[in-house]
């Protein structure tokens, strides 16, 4: 390779690694994807799972990003002991034979250098489907603690839990689940 070859070959090699996607990791104590479920039409559970783990990528530059989230499905909480029971077992979430849930992005929307919406893939129940989560809110800090970059958002998206082979209850039931889901992520070095 003659020296101007190389000298292109290390502009590219420079310029290519300048504007790499961030890596950040779910930090678990701030991230609870929560969700909202109708309770024979007189009432709305409420329920949250109290353990996540996973990374998000984003280049904000070149508005690109991606993410991989499992939720530990046996960490079900309702606030109500006999539910949280009940929504474990084989009749709903069966987290025996399920005990992660997924959510792996396909593409991300910005506007501007914000990201607006994920297109996705959810697995839950052993059933995959698409799912769009909108991000409602996002912002990124240098977190005063940890003296490194946090981004958190908030981000909502609707499904129906039949698509996924949870029908316990159907038809008294409805099938849309409502999700809410906060998040932090800190970035790595």
């Amino acid at each position: 390779m003659n020296s101007k070859h190389l000298v292109v070959a290390l502009i590219a090699a420079v310029s290519a690694s300048a504007f790499a996607a961030d890596t950040y990791t779910i930090e678990p104590n701030h991230t609870y994807p929560s969700f909202e479920a109708d309770h024979m039409g007189i009432s709305v559970w409420r329920g949250k799972f109290t353990k996540t783990s996973g990374t998000i990528e984003l280049d904000r530059a070149a508005r690109t990003g991606a993410l991989d989230i499992t939720i530990d499905a046996t960490s079900l909480d309702f606030g109500h002991e006999k539910m949280n029971n009940h929504a474990k077992g084989a009749d709903i979430f069966d987290v025996v034979k399920f005990p992660t849930a997924q959510y792996k992005s396909k593409s991300m929307t910005f506007k501007d250098n914000i990201p607006v919406s994920v297109d996705g893939e959810l697995t839950l129940h052993g059933v995959t489907k698409p799912v769009k989560l909108t991000i409602n809110k996002f912002k990124c800090i240098m977190h005063p603690m940890l003296k490194r970059e946090v981004c958190g958002a908030d981000a909502s998206a609707e499904f129906n839990r039949a698509d996924f082979g949870i029908t316990f209850g159907l038809p008294k039931f409805a099938p849309e689940v409502k999700l809410a889901i906060q998040v932090e992520a800190i970035k790595q070095n």
